[in-house]
């Protein structure tokens, strides 16, 4: 056994699941890590393993340490105590947050660099034809061993599936989003956003025993995401990741891995099934050592009550002994802590917020928006959505002014506009400090309440006098969420709002987006944050931009029913159908009414029935408490501890349910909505 490095071999890959080679079983073993930063402990003593063929969600708050655990377990840092140990010749692919890249290679050539024996092999298989195509002395020795080692570098490249590896290349590349026109081009010619696709590719082209992905989804839009989902799911090694995308981690991951206050928590659930497993456990804990707390105090009252007697003497004694054997129940600590923050209301405007036409665009390589015209409506909730490149953040910088564009954009009456963009951190002056950057932009009686503000965005004590230039991603994007709240505006425009929030966060922010009584432009490919959001959708594509009625999966089970539509045209040669419309949108509204009108129906059957269960719940309270106050009638149940106990989970179960009830009447709202 040794400690995790980094494997050379080769596996023959097919991004069909079915056509993955068998890995051997094995398991990577992380003991007792512990680490500290800055005189806090990180990691204290955590262990876990990570099974062949896992799929692991790594949890928990921005600073937690998930990142961290990753660079351990890679052995690109050191644990101060503790260690990974994994199989000999095990094969570990990590994807980092960001990193920097520079290559002058193609597209093609750069994802090349995964295979680099198939390389190595290709150049030599080539370099002993040319010399036999030259060579006449066929008798010789040295004619002889030419001929036996191009014969092996040919049974070495097809062992090791070289014959398929410019396929397969191209198919991942494919479904990371690159056109096929695209695979040339040099890669100091796409964002680094885009780069980071080809490193994506060239982990999973490796073919790793385990994979550690650091949000993967920071640098993919929705279809990509949807095909790496897949892919992940017919993996035949471990996977590991970070990501702040819930239902990427619903559909991926089937194991829930806790980083919290130096602690680990593992649950053999995706996301959300681990938040509901977590809540439970955090309730029993609760109930388990109130109950004892009750518990010891009788058992101390009597003790002190007796201990003078001694005619109780055995039976104080006996009691002592029973305090000393308890083994106390510890209720975990959670880090509470989250960003908290409502928008202002939003100034009044006109009906017509905006509207643009023959809207166009050109950079050198192309054209990203071509001839678009569109309206938007006081109040209108709209999602872009598309492949990075397409436009999205473009026609943003175009409402808000801040690139040039031929075309004529009219705004409405009254339109303040609020504008968070995607690399809104280089909007921030480095050098100054927390507090000076919103400062210099509060006004009148909000100057008096800056602190409290950035106490919402968890800046407090000398957090408030640190320099922009030393936070991390996280901090400098809720310094930026801050600054919106300091002008109120009626037409928000968020490029990307959710990178670098962690999850609660990213639900403090769609509660506020819900609560936003202006009008909503929001570029994301995060599905769960959208779902509910919006109500409408515009999908960018090769320069136009097509609109959809609803949120972000009314859009693509739209889509899809498309996307049926056009391949059926197709098939059936049909000039009528030739241009593959969709199903009508009346009748596509139309089932979707009846659904949104099934789904509401069904809720409030079970709002109902869960008003029922409060009610029975708070009378059997009232009973308890009845008797609780009538010692003398029920002073067996009260000195055996039971009548307590019941108490204590009658109210532990109301709770739960409450907690329900708000759940499905906020659920009711966004249907009604």
């Amino acid at each position: 056994m040794k400690k995790a490095g980094v494997y050379t071999g080769l596996f023959h890959f097919s991004p069909d699941p079915k056509s993955i080679p068998i890995f051997a079983a094995s398991m990577v073993s992380i003991n007792n890590l512990s680490i500290q930063f800055g005189g806090e402990s990180l990691f204290d003593h955590i262990s876990f393993i990570i099974n062949d063929k896992d799929r692991i969600g790594l949890v928990g708050k921005n600073g937690a340490g998930k990142s961290t655990l990753l660079k351990i377990i890679k052995g690109l840092q050191k644990a101060d105590e503790g260690d990974v140990i994994c199989p000999d010749n095990y094969s570990i692919g990590y994807l980092p947050q960001e990193m920097e890249m520079s290559s002058e290679r193609s597209v093609v050539e750069e994802a090349m660099n995964a295979f680099t024996e198939v390389v190595q092999l290709e150049e030599r298989i080539t370099g002993y034809e040319k010399e036999i195509g030259v060579r006449t002395d066929y008798e010789s020795d040295s004619y002889h061993i030419l001929i036996r080692r191009h014969s092996e570098a040919i049974e070495r490249y097809h062992l090791i599936g070289g014959q398929s590896v410019h396929v397969n290349i191209e198919k991942v590349l494919a479904g990371l989003g690159f056109e096929r026109e695209e695979f040339d081009r040099k890669m100091s010619t796409f964002s680094s956003g885009w780069q980071m696709r080809v490193e994506i590719a060239k982990i999973l082209l490796q073919q790793h025993d385990v994979i550690l992905l650091d949000e993967p989804t920071n640098h993919l839009d929705i279809d990509s995401i949807q095909w790496l989902e897949e892919f992940l799911a017919g993996y035949k090694g471990a996977v590991v990741l970070v990501s702040h995308d819930r239902a990427f981690l619903d559909n991926v991951t089937k194991r829930s891995i806790e980083i919290s206050m130096g602690k680990l928590y593992d649950y053999k659930a995706n996301y959300s099934e681990y938040v509901l497993m977590r809540e439970e456990r955090m309730e029993s804990q609760l109930a388990t050592h109130n109950n004892q707390q009750r518990q010891i105090r009788q058992i101390e009252r009597f003790v002190e009550r007796f201990r003078s007697k001694a005619t109780k003497a055995k039976q104080v004694q006996s009691r002592i002994k029973l305090l000393d054997k308890i083994d106390l129940v510890e209720v975990d600590m959670v880090d509470e802590s989250g960003i908290r923050f409502r928008f202002p209301p939003a100034p009044h405007s006109g009906k017509i917020i905006l509207e643009g036409k023959d809207i166009c665009k050109d950079y050198p390589q192309k054209r990203v928006l071509n001839d678009l015209s569109f309206t938007v409506i006081r109040e209108d909730r709209i999602a872009f959505v598309g492949k990075n490149g397409e436009g999205k953040t473009t026609l943003s910088k175009v409402i808000t002014g801040l690139v040039d564009y031929t075309g004529e954009l009219k705004f409405g009456h009254n339109v303040v506009i609020g504008y968070y963009a995607q690399n809104q951190s280089d909007y921030l002056d480095p050098e100054k400090t927390v507090f000076k950057t919103i400062d210099d932009i509060a006004v009148g009686d909000i100057r008096t309440r800056i602190k409290g503000i950035l106490g919402g965005f968890l800046f407090s004590g000398d957090d408030i006098e640190k320099k922009v230039k030393v936070l991390s991603g996280g901090e400098k994007s809720r310094l930026s969420l801050a600054k919106l709240l300091l002008t109120p505006a009626n037409l928000l425009i968020l490029d990307e709002p959710t990178n670098h929030l962690d999850m609660r966060s990213k639900d403090v922010l769609k509660s506020a987006l819900l609560q936003y009584n202006g009008t909503l432009i929001i570029v994301s490919h995060d599905r769960d944050f959208l779902q509910g959001l919006t109500n409408r959708v515009m999908e960018f594509r090769r320069g136009t931009v097509k609109e959809y009625l609803g949120d972000i999966y009314d859009f693509l089970e739209q889509r899809r029913l498309r996307t049926l539509s056009e391949l059926e045209a197709g098939q059936q040669k049909s000039a009528a159908q030739a241009e593959g419309e969709p199903v009508s949108q009346n009748k596509l509204d139309w089932e979707k009414r009846k659904e949104n009108e099934k789904e509401i129906r069904k809720v409030k059957t079970q709002i109902t029935k869960c008003e029922s269960e409060i009610g029975r719940y708070e009378a059997e309270i009232r009973e308890k408490e009845g008797m609780l106050g009538n010692p003398d009638k029920f002073q067996k149940q009260i000195q055996d501890g039971s009548l307590y106990r019941d108490y204590e989970d009658i109210k532990v179960a109301l709770a739960k349910e409450m907690k329900r009830w708000e759940e499905l009447n906020y659920e009711l709202e966004i249907l009604e909505f």
